[in-house]
């Protein structure tokens, strides 16, 4: 091989690798545009991530925006709210004040093993009640199935009184009351499941429908309040109050938990 064509070869040689050394410079510079591209639209996508959760976290909850919405009142109320419930014959002289809160364990259990005796009374015209729906537990546990509840015996009392007192048996009763850890009646369905022991619920479309589309929700906050707001000194429920005097089982603060503690207790209040 001459001098020249070495020379020639050598150069080629420096040209190819020079081409290749400046081939592979702009791959490596895509190669980071993409990776700084790709980086920017991650933190990005954090960014509006973190954004919308904040904003979602700030967003009143359902709940919340219930307090604004119209105010319907069930039918067989009265008050400014529709939050007065007096169940009973008009010849009853007296009223018992009823305290419950939907998702109380122990309301469940005065009305499974008192609530009969109750019943007949107010029956037998011996006085009416006063019912007040409470819905702290929400609050306490959380949940809300207190609220859900009481604005579906909302509905039930939209439809009568007798519907209203039979629903609440119905959601008491030892088949159907859940434990208070459990908020089962958040659920419409299992609310609506309930209220087919009950006939006149079971056939009103008119119930069914207020239930699903929460038409007693704002009631069912109003009923609430009126029980935040009492001036009967009742913090609790169950909770029964006769004349502002609560009623309260032998040597106890607290509601009257048998028949006999009951009876006892409310023939004292019929006689005061």
């Amino acid at each position: 091989m001459s001098k020249r064509n070495s020379q020639a070869a050598k150069s080629a040689a420096r040209e190819r690798i020079r081409a290749q050394q400046e081939a592979e410079r702009r791959r490596e510079k895509r190669k980071r545009g993409i990776i700084v591209g790709v980086s920017i639209v991650g933190v990005l996508a954090i960014a509006g991530g973190v954004g919308y959760a904040v904003m979602q976290s700030n967003k009143p909850g359902y709940w919340e925006e219930a307090k604004d919405a119209k105010l319907v009142k069930p039918a067989n109320t009265a008050g400014d709210n529709g939050t007065t419930v007096v169940i009973g014959k008009e010849s009853a002289k007296k009223t018992l004040k009823v305290y419950e809160d939907p998702r109380c364990p122990v309301c469940a259990a005065f009305e499974q093993t008192v609530g009969p005796t109750l019943e007949k009374d107010v029956e037998d015209g011996k006085y009416k009640i006063q019912f007040i729906g409470a819905t702290f537990l929400d609050r306490n546990l959380p949940g809300e199935g207190s609220r859900n509840a009481l604005s579906a015996l909302g509905a039930a009392l939209n439809v009568s009184d007798d519907a209203f007192l039979e629903y609440k048996k119905a959601l008491f009763s030892k088949e159907n009351h859940p434990s208070e850890q459990d908020d089962k009646f958040k659920d419409d369905a299992v609310l609506l499941k309930i209220a087919d022991e009950v006939p006149a619920l079971k056939k009103s479309k008119t119930f069914e429908k207020d239930v699903k589309n929460g038409t007693f929700d704002r009631w069912a906050l109003e009923m609430s309040q009126k029980f935040d707001d009492n001036k009967d000194g009742v913090q609790g429920t169950p909770s029964f109050v006769m004349d502002g005097k609560q009623l309260t089982g032998p040597g106890s603060k607290n509601a009257p938990s048998t028949v006999e503690d009951y009876k006892t207790a409310i023939d004292k209040a019929l006689k005061g």
